[in-house]
């Protein structure tokens, strides 16, 4: 990349529910320097389980504002003690969980400007956040509110058209409509409201820092054909609420230098830039490095999609975001609660053998003679459906299947469903299509195979253990390079390579037909 030294670093803190996460790399995209804080261990007077309060009704859930701030102040003291060299950090960038939000108060933007840097942040801010606990993802109290946005845009599917998503109760516009509807004195004290990512992003930046388009898409606010707030949605959400938002700005947006708050204290050069933070799951996106046609599946606990559309179909299911390495572009997010945890009690009623497992799917056929099965031992999120449904190949429903049987049945089925959802917001197979699989049972062949299949298109394996941070270190070193026309994919095509593992049956094409 012409104008890059080996000195060069980018610097990317990603803020999860749990902890706080650092990395650095070098020009050649090598890891100098990785660290965290965590929240309930290192912080432990703030009292937090998993980094959260679960209330009493067990349905609100929040984070303390000042527990996030001090976890930056940890973190920067750790590294500048184990000697990391800030003046070499030309970029950063970083995420933030999504949907959380953190409310300014009044006079909060003159205390960021004049930050002293004989003082730790968090002492300095104590008294700037006019709501001191933080609404999280995990946060479901707003239902009402989510009923009143879904009235006033004319129904759920429109407004899934204009946000990308019908009204879900962690969002934070509907967040933001239950802070002004209960706690009205606060919200009058309030003179900025960010999302956990333009929040750290401000601490930086030493001012106010803009809510980037990718990760605002997760409030039910974003008019997403628009790239601006739909002010039908704002209206029905509290009264004069776009001041207190600002304009969204495009993910690659450089922000400004670092504050010389940064520069006093720990030796940042006052040059090195701040581009604009995002969501953890569009940050995993570009940590990915996830083409166009690409799909990504995470086979973990829960499962989740991601998926890289030119021309999506927002719907009552999934949610779609603006794309956070090309802005013209969109992503589309699934999440499926029944994964691992069903395959795993499957395997356990096998004997408890992966082994048996894997076998059971090697000695059985593509398409498993007509036999499917959906398995949701939980509450699914899509669909919304519970319990354990086996059909056969004339679309009985039956009480069992053998054994061989019931493993394909599982495993199609969870596939199926994710390549059914995927089609309805618009993806769809062309030539060249990859999926990317990571978590944990990305390490089992038989499992990819059958996702190969049921895809129609080869399977690669990643590792996306750091792939929130590493997508932002990523967005930070392209903004450098960026003005003189490089692609984000030429400044990271030094990244590590996705190994190629399944393709699918010359037989994928007609059964799936």
């Amino acid at each position: 990349i012409p104008g890059l030294v080996l000195l060069q670093s980018w610097f990317s803190p990603g803020l999860s529910c749990s902890q706080l996460k650092v990395l650095a790399l070098d020009s050649e995209l090598q890891v100098l320097l990785e660290d965290h804080v965590q929240f309930d261990l290192d912080l432990p007077e703030f009292r937090t389980q998993g980094g959260v309060h679960i209330h009493s009704d067990r349905l609100t859930v929040t984070s303390p504002v000042l527990m996030w701030v001090q976890a930056l102040d940890k973190l920067l003291n750790k590294m500048k003690s184990s000697g990391f060299d800030f003046s070499r950090v030309r970029a950063l960038s970083g995420s933030g969980q999504q949907h959380g939000s953190v409310f300014w108060r009044k006079g909060a933007a003159q205390t960021l400007r004049t930050l002293d840097p004989d003082l730790d942040l968090s002492k300095i801010l104590q008294e700037s956040f006019s709501v001191q606990y933080s609404p999280v993802w995990m946060d479901s109290s707003a239902k009402p509110q989510c009923d009143a946005l879904e009235r006033a845009a004319g129904g759920a599917l429109r407004l899934a058209r204009i946000t990308g998503s019908k009204a879900y109760e962690r969002f934070t516009g509907n967040q933001i409509s239950k802070m002004f509807q209960t706690h009205p004195e606060e919200f009058q004290q309030t003179e900025r409201i960010s999302l956990v990512s333009s929040f750290a992003a401000s601490l930086f930046l030493g001012g106010y820092a803009p809510i980037d388009l990718s990760d605002g898409s997760g409030m039910n606010l974003l008019d997403l054909s628009l790239r601006d707030w739909s002010d039908l949605c704002l209206n029905a959400c509290a009264p004069g609420l776009r001041p207190l938002l600002a304009a969204p700005v495009p993910s690659s947006s450089v922000l400004g230098p670092v504050s010389s708050y940064f520069v006093k204290r720990f030796g940042f050069s006052e040059s090195c830039r701040v581009v604009a933070f995002t969501g953890d799951n569009p940050a995993s996106l570009a940590g990915m490095r996830l083409q166009p046609g690409d799909i990504a599946v995470s086979l973990g606990t829960s499962d989740t999609v991601f998926l890289w559309l030119q021309f999506p179909r927002p719907a009552l299911e999934g949610h779609v975001f603006i794309n956070p390495v090309n802005t013209q572009d969109y992503m589309a997010l699934l999440c499926f609660k029944n994964g691992s945890l069903v395959r795993q009690r499957i395997r356990d009623e096998l004997g408890g053998s992966w082994g048996h497992f894997s076998s059971a799917l090697s000695s059985s056929p593509l398409g498993n003679h007509g036999n499917i099965g959906f398995y949701f031992d939980v509450l699914e999120i899509l669909p919304a459906a519970v319990g354990v449904h086996r059909f056969d190949a004339q679309d009985n429903k039956v009480s069992s299947f053998p054994t061989h049987t019931e493993v394909r049945a599982l495993v199609e089925g969870q596939f199926l469903s994710k390549r059914l959802h995927a089609e309805r917001l618009g993806y769809t197979i062309v030539p060249g299509t990859r999926v990317l699989a990571t978590g944990g049972a990305s390490s089992n062949l038989q499992i990819l195979q059958v996702l190969s299949d049921v895809f129609n298109a080869p399977v690669y394996t990643i590792d996306s253990s750091n792939s929130t941070c590493l997508g932002s270190a990523y967005r930070a070193l392209h903004s450098l390079v960026a003005e003189s026309g490089v692609s984000f994919f030429d400044a990271v095509k030094n990244g590590s390579e996705p190994k190629l593992i399944a393709t699918p049956h010359p037989q994928a094409k007609q059964v799936n037909m």
